[in-house]
């Protein structure tokens, strides 16, 4: 294997092993050594990476709103064409949402934007920073297929697209949040049911 597909590889292992990590422990309270001991890595090499934990968490965001990113822009790719109208793309967006969080009982966040935004974002400006883009790439997808369900016909043309999409994600961000705190997923189901009446489902 050449050096510099060793260097991805080790690169790609921190990453994805930080991820698991902090979706359980949280950013803060998880020690470099722990995540360099469960990655089988090197502090040196560690650093050959990241300039710091803060770094690696800059990092992490990125890596994690790009995944994202891709998996959102295959979801609400050609709706017209696929046979299915953007009301129900939209609900589908949700419904992956909350069956996901169904999987954890609602005691451990999936997604690792919902797990970090109230962790870090006074901590960090740089990781701020990071989830204020990766938020506006998902709103900024939501607001497409939204516009979408307007030229069908099915969301009203009065309805501003942006502020609809900025709406929605933050119904859905704060259900999170509170069904964390409550162990308990009826706040996605009353999101889930504001949401259906909102796209008139």
């Amino acid at each position: 294997m050449e050096k510099s597909a060793v260097y991805l590889d080790t690169k790609e292992r921190l990453l994805a092993v930080g991820e698991e990590l902090i979706r359980v422990r949280g950013f803060t309270a998880l020690g470099l050594s722990e995540i360099l001991s469960s990655a089988k890595v090197p502090k040196g090499s560690f650093y050959h990476y990241f300039q710091s934990k803060e770094g690696f968490g800059v990092a992490l965001l990125e890596r994690y709103f790009s995944d994202y990113d891709r998996r959102l822009a295959t979801l609400f790719a050609d709706v017209g064409m696929s046979g299915v109208d953007a009301r129900i793309r939209i609900m589908g967006y949700f419904d992956i949402w909350r069956s996901i969080s169904a999987e954890s009982n609602g005691c451990i966040p999936i997604c690792l934007a919902v797990k970090l935004a109230a962790e870090v974002a006074d901590l960090s400006e740089p990781m701020r920073c990071a989830l204020e883009s990766g938020m506006g790439r998902i709103t900024f997808h939501l607001t497409g297929v939204i516009r979408q369900a307007q030229a069908e016909g099915s969301v009203s043309l009065t309805v501003d697209a942006s502020e609809f999409a900025e709406i929605l994600y933050s119904m859905w961000l704060g259900a999170s949040l509170l069904s964390k705190v409550k162990h308990s997923l009826l706040p996605f189901d009353l999101v889930y049911k504001q949401t259906a009446s909102m796209l008139q489902l």
